[in-house]
């Protein structure tokens, strides 16, 4: 009887305990949670003070440690690059080729374009009710933790996985046809976000003649290709002779990146939470 009683007892502590975590504890993670991804958001659109909203322009300066066969300054402004500026020393006899965009153009970075999206689509899940709404089980924020933190996955991925592209998608590319002077038919570049960091790749190419004796084998999809990567485009087909990657580190990108962590951790640790209650009751759908 008296460890009926206790029981009892338990019972009623681990409801109160219950009922204050889905009234109180939860609308503060919420709460964080919406403050820290307004921050990421904010971070993927610089107003520039006093200028009505328009985005900030921020150049960054290409580098790599081992050559200086590229160099070149790059103009970022949200999620675009306005202007590019790039040298190139041609290995083969020390040729400087100077190409920049054309000043009608400029070259949106989706990886950016889509990582903001997913961080909004979260912030408009978590503050996609009213203000007074009160959760009734488990099981309901549950589903809403689930629901952000896909989100913000989504957002993180984004930035950490470029997409793998076929040389001839790269030759392709309506990048090629931003530069002046015009790109020559035997050099290749693709930009990217790679984490925190923005990324040019320069291919160069060599033609291969039909008289040639090597197998030719097309390349698939990748996110940087190495040299002897073949493959065919129009009429001609190739072969990269030389590869270059240059990158500079955007700091706005590391810091969305570092408020993403941080906010699945919150959604992690909010959920383990609700388990550890859940366990308490087989028979009611917490």
């Amino acid at each position: 009887m008296a460890a009926a009683m206790a029981s009892a007892a338990e019972r009623a502590v681990l409801e109160e305990e219950f009922k204050w975590l889905l009234q109180e504890e939860v609308h503060v993670v919420l709460r964080q949670l919406q403050d820290i991804l307004k921050e990421a958001s904010h971070r993927f659109a610089l107003p520039t003070s006093g200028s009505g909203g328009a985005l900030r322009q921020e150049n960054f300066v290409l580098s790599t440690s081992g050559t200086d066969q590229v160099k070149g300054v790059l103009t970022l402004q949200g999620d675009a690059l306005c202007q590019a500026d790039v040298n190139l020393k041609m290995p083969r006899n020390n040729q400087l080729l100077h190409f920049a965009f054309r000043e009608d153009k400029q070259w949106k970075l989706q990886q950016i374009q889509d990582a903001r999206n997913h961080v909004n689509q979260a912030i408009y899940l978590l503050m996609n009710r009213d203000v007074n709404y009160q959760f009734k089980t488990g099981s309901e924020v549950l589903k809403l933790m689930d629901a952000v933190m896909l989100q913000l996955s989504r957002a993180r991925n984004r930035l950490t996985t470029p997409a793998t592209l076929t040389l001839p998608e790269i030759a392709s590319s309506g990048l090629t046809k931003m530069f002046t002077p015009a790109l020559p038919p035997d050099i290749l570049v693709n930009f990217y976000i790679n984490l925190n960091k923005l990324c040019l790749t320069v291919y160069q190419l060599h033609v291969l003649q039909p008289s040639t004796t090597k197998n030719f084998k097309p390349a698939g999809g990748s996110i940087l290709h190495n040299p002897g990567a073949m493959f065919e485009f129009g009429s001609q087909r190739y072969e990269v002779s030389h590869v270059h990657k240059v990158e500079c580190v955007v700091p706005w990108l590391n810091d969305a990146l570092v408020f993403f962590t941080v906010s699945l951790q919150l959604c992690q640790q909010l959920k383990d939470k609700i388990s550890v209650f859940s366990s308490y009751w087989n028979y009611r759908p917490y």
